[in-house]
Formats: structure tokens, sequence, C-alpha cells
């Protein structure tokens, strides 16, 4: 009886969250439902970055995608930080998974845009190096 009594409680509890697990409801605006939402934006956004970044994968050599794979990591570890940083006031309420997920979807589009056009451009292609410049000067 206890060899099946283990095996029954641990799969319950593994399925547990998943019945937690509510689906984003557009049309309920309560907090809770609201974070929800957020993280499904930004869960979709994460998903289209991981197709941007595969795509360049498959098309460089496996030195441009070491590099590639360190600056990945270090844009991760840049975006958290900045999403705790730019969420830090809101920590310990209700909105903030919600400002949380927003930082984080913006922040992932930005970085799956990149991608994107860095996909499109050859690494020896000199009008690809400065396809930012203009940007530049909105900094100055």
């Amino acid at each position: 009886m206890r060899r099946l009594l283990l095996p029954a409680c641990l799969v319950l509890l593994a399925t547990a969250p998943a019945a937690r697990a509510q689906e984003c409801d557009r049309n309920d605006d309560s907090q809770s439902m609201l974070n929800i939402c957020a993280d499904a934006d930004y869960q979709a956004a994460d998903a289209k970055l991981n197709d941007a970044y595969k795509n360049i994968v498959s098309h460089n050599d496996q030195a441009s995608n070491k590099l590639l794979q360190t600056a990945q990591r270090a844009w991760i570890a840049f975006r958290d930080a900045e999403c705790a940083y730019d969420t830090a006031d809101s920590q310990g309420g209700s909105i903030h998974p919600m400002e949380l997920s927003q930082c984080l979807r913006k922040l992932t589009n930005e970085r799956t845009r990149q991608l994107a056009s860095d996909a499109s451009c050859k690494l020896s292609d000199p009008n690809c190096a400065g396809s930012d410049a203009g940007n530049d000067q909105d900094l100055q």
C-alpha cells in the first residue's frame, strides 16, 4: 500500500502547479489576471527571441556562435538586472509581477529586433556595423 501511496502523491504534487495555471483572459481586469497576461506576453516574446537566436546560430560558424553565446548570456544578466532595478519601487506589491513581465517583454523584444537585424547582415558588411549610428545622436 505504501508503495502505491508515495508515487500517487508525487504525481498529484507534480500536476498541482499545472492545474493552478490560468490562461490569460483579457476581459478580466483583476490584478492577478493582468499579471498572468503580462507573463504570457513575456513568454511569447521570449519564444520569438529563442527563434531569432536559433536562426543566427544555424548560419554562424562555431567561433561566431561561441561569441554570440557569451554575448547572449551577458545580455540576459543585463536584462534581468535592469528590470529588477526598473521595478524595484513596486517590489512586494501586487503589481510587481506585471511590471516585471512588461519590462522583460520590452527588453526581450528589443533584443529580438537586434538579433533579427544582425541575422540579415554579413559579418564583413561595413553597412551593417553602422546601421545604428544615427540612433546614437539621441544620447548626446
